[in-house]
């Protein structure tokens, strides 16, 4: 029944993504505005970011930036060397092997280290693309195009947003790339790539302090009115 739901629903047309909006800008406030890299430095950072809190991977890019004048000093850095500077992020020593091995596959292809071409192309040709390479997933694809200078419309989810979007009953559960393509659906055909980049700051911040991994604190959340998993706490206690 969930299935054909999604299938039969105009972009937009059932409300919930705007609610969940409005609910959330009220609770938090707007999110602060982001700091917008270019396409290559924004794929560095997520390829970092992914299960890292948001505060190390900010750090560690800071350091990177600090420590090699161009990224094709951190390409033709020693593996070792790479894997000490991310030793702060999750999975150290996997990132070190995917990002060395992704600028140098970039380079080969492109012939110098660079995305800013990528801006000719429709978006669903440049996430194809960047998933050829080690440790770029549909969350990290989603993120280059939608928080860089490219701005396209997509939906980077994370694993707070893919929580919190199967607890509100949003989505069936799913992976993330499949969860996407279903919030896709629902998002209304007026949002741009910024107000996805919000909505996704926000749902992130739910799923960082409330919606949490265990013991969500259903009491206390905006969403709660909005939410099947916090009707069905309110009856078990």
């Amino acid at each position: 029944m969930t299935e054909v739901l999604f299938q039969e629903l105009r972009p937009g047309a059932d409300g919930r993504l705007q609610q969940v909006q409005r609910e959330l800008v009220q609770h938090f406030g707007q999110p602060p505005a982001r700091e917008v890299r270019d396409p290559l430095s924004q794929l560095i950072y997520s390829m970092l970011a992914v299960r890292t809190p948001t505060e190390v991977s900010e750090q560690v890019l800071r350091e990177l930036r600090a420590r090699y004048t161009t990224w094709d000093e951190l390409r033709d850095a020693p593996l070792g060397e790479i894997e000490r500077a991310l030793e702060a992020v999750t999975f150290a020593e996997q990132k070190a092997l995917h990002l060395k091995a992704t600028l140098e596959q970039i380079t080969a292809r492109v012939g110098r280290l660079t995305l800013d071409f990528l801006a000719q192309y429709r978006t669903e040709k440049i996430r194809s693309w960047l998933q050829q390479f080690p440790g770029v997933g549909p969350q990290v694809s989603a993120a280059v195009v939608n928080f860089s200078t490219l701005r396209r419309r997509a939906i980077s989810v994370d694993a707070h947003h893919l929580r919190v979007t199967q607890r509100l009953g949003l989505t069936p559960r799913a992976d993330a790339a499949t969860t996407e393509e279903r919030l896709m659906r629902l998002v209304p055909p007026e949002w741009t790539a910024e107000q996805l980049d919000e909505h996704h700051q926000l749902v992130k911040r739910l799923g960082q302090t409330i919606c949490v991994f265990e013991n969500p604190r259903c009491r206390v959340c905006p969403l709660a009115g909005l939410c099947p998993t916090a009707a069905r706490q309110r009856t078990q206690t």
